[in-house]
């Protein structure tokens, strides 16, 4: 049986022990275990709710780099069928912050061994999935103290192959907002509809209103995406539902296509209320800024990578996807790329099997791109 390298190694380690935002208990004393082992000369580790920071102070510093990698699982059921597959079941590593934690693993390792002129931060921000984890971070006195420079993430990328990154300048994921709607009518036997308030009947019509408004309220030149991801309703067969809940996602690229997009939601569920003679509430849960990377930085950037000999460049368009560093990135300036992992299944899906090599191939670009600006950028 051939080795496996010991980043690939705490890959499956991690993989194995998926949680939920604010609740990675097990996954931090995993990472601050590991963290320790390093030579701690350099090294200022501080813990914030499930999240960890680490400083490595640099030779002759002249400012500081920071290195965010989200650490949450998702309340998925793992479909896999690997030999390290996750062991708490309903969740699993199905957006790849597994790989995402044992990169910035290996990159620190190398740094805590290898330290450059600049001072680093590595962050292992934790609730990226939900409910939010930059934003608070972000505003913690410790990152308000530690406050870098510059500040970059990466992200894996199913569709990419091993050995490629893709980002572009400015706008490269979009704003993104959760969205819960309740409503609450009357229930009843199912022989006499007329006596009840049927917020299934409700909860169907609203869906169906709710796909009208990026066809007819969103600029064609703009992009917005609605989707409801679940609908539950009622108790039994025989009984009409008296409550009703819609859960789904809200993705636009401008701010003001988000604006316009709530409007109308709220627009649509108020005539609900009126025309179904029901209670309506709207929350719109976690909300996360656009992922903006800053164009010079991320220029330059782009230049290192196509002149990196072991990693093709792709200059990729925006996406839909949200991504909570957006926050970080609208106050730091910095960047964000894609990964590629080569996986015929996608984020958040059940099945999702990154390629691991290109964890060692991300560390041994990263290590050389940070190096590279932290001793002469």
């Amino acid at each position: 049986m051939s080795s496996i390298s010991p980043f690939v190694a705490i890959r499956r380690d991690l993989h194995k022990i998926p949680e939920l935002g604010f609740q990675e208990f097990k996954t931090q004393q995993y990472l601050l275990r590991y963290i320790h082992t390093l030579p701690q000369e350099r090294l200022e580790i501080k813990t914030w709710k499930t999240g960890i920071f680490v400083k490595v102070k640099g030779t002759a510093p002249r400012k500081m780099i920071g290195y965010r990698t989200d650490i949450d699982g998702l309340p998925i059921k793992e479909e896999t069928g690997l030999p390290y597959s996750s062991e708490h079941e309903g969740n699993m590593h199905a957006c790849g912050h597994d790989m995402h934690m044992s990169i910035a693993l290996g990159v620190l390792t190398y740094f805590a061994n290898h330290p450059i002129q600049d001072d680093l931060l590595f962050i292992f921000q934790p609730a990226e999935e939900g409910p939010g984890g930059a934003k608070p971070m972000l505003e913690s006195d410790i990152m308000q103290t530690w406050k870098p420079d510059m500040i970059i993430a990466l992200h894996i990328a199913p569709e990419y192959p091993v050995g490629t990154i893709a980002t572009k300048e400015g706008l490269l994921f979009a704003n993104t907002s959760e969205l819960f709607i309740d409503l609450k009518g009357k229930g009843g036997h199912a022989a006499f509809p007329h006596l009840a308030n049927d917020m299934v009947v409700a909860a169907c019509a609203l869906v169906t209103q709710l796909q009208s408004i990026v066809a007819r309220n969103v600029d064609p030149l703009d992009s917005a995406v609605i989707t409801i991801g679940k609908i539950s309703g009622g108790t039994v067969q025989n009984v009409i539902a008296e409550r009703a809940r819609l859960e789904g996602t809200i993705r636009t690229l401008s701010v003001d296509a988000m604006k316009k997009v709530k409007e109308r939601i709220e627009a649509m569920v108020n005539g609900i209320k009126i025309a179904y003679q029901c209670e309506t509430e709207i929350d719109y849960g976690a909300m996360y800024h656009q992922v903006y990377n800053d164009p010079q930085l991320t220029a330059e950037f782009i230049q290192f990578a196509e002149s990196y000999p072991e990693m093709q460049l792709i200059r990729c368009k925006e996406a839909m996807t949200g991504e909570d560093f957006g926050y970080m990135l609208a106050e730091i300036p910095g960047f964000m790329f894609w990964l590629g992992v080569d996986s015929p299944y996608g984020l958040h899906h059940a099945k999702l099997a990154p390629n691991e090599a290109a964890i060692d191939r991300a560390i041994a670009f990263l290590t050389s791109y940070i190096s590279w600006k932290g001793n002469n950028g």
